[in-house]
């Protein structure tokens, strides 16, 4: 049966912490049980402080990064400031709504840090539904990193609570989570 979308797998993390957001993606490229690239990025830097990662189908989502990258820039030219992360949060679900009966095969995340310098995190479905969220996670690995961010990030079901991670805490979890998919 011949379908117009197909996913090329991927995965996407992204974490709020007090003062950072980390988001990151893998570089598989895969069709099916196939690898077809391995570098292959799913990340785009939208401003100087806010980072999209999407996972699903790869023409979607170069199409969708370079959509947003042209809308940052009119807002920029337009308003003479650069987009909050809040502002493009909901900038991304109106452009995803618009295309809800045909919708990119995209499935997105969104970190950055506000104007107070709190990193804030957004994830998405495919029709422009969103959330803010301290943690979020898309894509073929999402299943597995899922019970790992609630478990070290969320802290559930453990009895005693450790301090929020540091930044390079963060970052060394997030790598060793990203290896484990």
């Amino acid at each position: 049966e011949w379908s117009p979308y197909t996913d090329n797998g991927g995965t996407t993390l992204a974490i709020a912490g007090p003062d950072y957001a980390i988001v990151a993606a893998d570089t598989r490229l895969s069709n099916g049980y196939s690898i077809s690239c391995r570098d292959v990025t799913k990340l785009a830097q939208l401003t100087q402080h806010c980072v999209i990662g999407t996972a699903g189908m790869q023409a979607d989502r170069a199409v969708f990064h370079k959509l947003l990258r042209t809308r940052v820039d009119y807002f920029k030219y337009k308003y003479g400031k650069t987009i909050t992360p809040t502002a493009l949060a909901q900038m991304i679900a109106n452009i995803l709504y618009g295309h809800r009966f045909f919708p990119y095969y995209c499935f997105n995340v969104v970190g950055g840090l506000d104007a107070q310098g709190h990193g804030v995190v957004f994830s998405y479905d495919a029709v422009g539904s969103y959330q803010a969220l301290p943690y979020a996670t898309t894509g073929s690995g999402a299943q597995l990193l899922e019970p790992l961010l609630d478990s070290h990030i969320a802290q559930r079901n453990r009895t005693q609570k450790n301090p929020p991670m540091s930044k390079d805490e963060a970052i060394a979890f997030v790598k060793n989570a990203m290896a484990s998919v």
